[in-house]
């Protein structure tokens, strides 16, 4: 539990330019305090204190807005950025060195028994507000979009955007018809697309119909 502890405020140091030091971290980061929180509760819940490892993950979520059931495995150098509104699940599983940000839901799609939530593999950066619904699994190195809602597993080295997530990425080759840099902050927006055609669509026909009733003008003063 400590050498992930410790791996975990080293994480926020790495991905987080804003800290500056190791005490920084331990002070001002709810992420981390919601970690730490999480990982004695995990120790208690395994442990068949399942009461107590609930109270404590309850008292998580009012101190740092981040609700994380003692039942999910976390993965070392989690890091929870802002944290506000995360949620994990109580049979989800987060691999090494995976970034959250707020809003992030690892979530069930039902009251199924068993395994009924996410898997995320390693090295997984999950945007502020995304959904990640249902027993799928999150290759190692996948970025998932902000707000996208994703309920189908996905192979590593993907990015996935909109509603329903749909892979506009994988292996380092676009997928799809248009090539574009796919950093954290200008992933693509299918929807965003699409309403821009339609944009210019409406534009057309707007023109069409102004063209029309232009000739209809000329006609009517022509038969007068």
């Amino acid at each position: 539990m400590f050498a992930a502890l410790r791996a975990d405020v080293d994480a926020v140091l790495e991905r987080d330019p804003a800290c500056r030091s190791r005490l920084e971290a331990w002070l001002c980061y709810p992420g981390l305090h919601a970690l730490v929180l999480h990982r004695v509760a995990h120790v208690l819940h395994r442990w068949g204190l399942r009461l107590v490892a609930r109270l404590i993950s309850e008292y998580g979520r009012q101190l740092t807005g981040v609700e994380i059931h003692p039942g999910a495995r976390l993965g070392r150098g989690v890091f929870i950025d802002h944290g506000t509104g995360v949620v994990i699940g109580e049979t989800a599983e987060v691999g090494d060195n995976v970034t959250l940000y707020q809003g992030v839901t690892l979530g069930g799609t039902g009251k199924d028994r068993g395994k009924r939530h996410p898997t995320l593999g390693r090295e997984v950066m999950v945007s502020a507000g995304a959904k990640i619904l249902g027993n799928i699994t999150i290759g190692d190195n996948c970025k998932i979009g902000a707000g996208a809602v994703v309920i189908r597993s996905v192979p590593p080295d993907c990015t996935v955007v909109g509603v329903p997530g749909r892979i506009v990425r994988q292996g380092g080759r676009r997928v799809g018809p248009r090539s574009q840099d796919l950093e954290h902050a200008d992933l693509p927006d299918p929807e965003g697309e699409q309403i821009q055609v339609l944009e210019r669509r409406v534009a057309v026909l707007e023109r069409e119909l102004a063209r029309l009733r232009a000739e209809q003008s000329t006609c009517g003063s022509c038969a007068l």
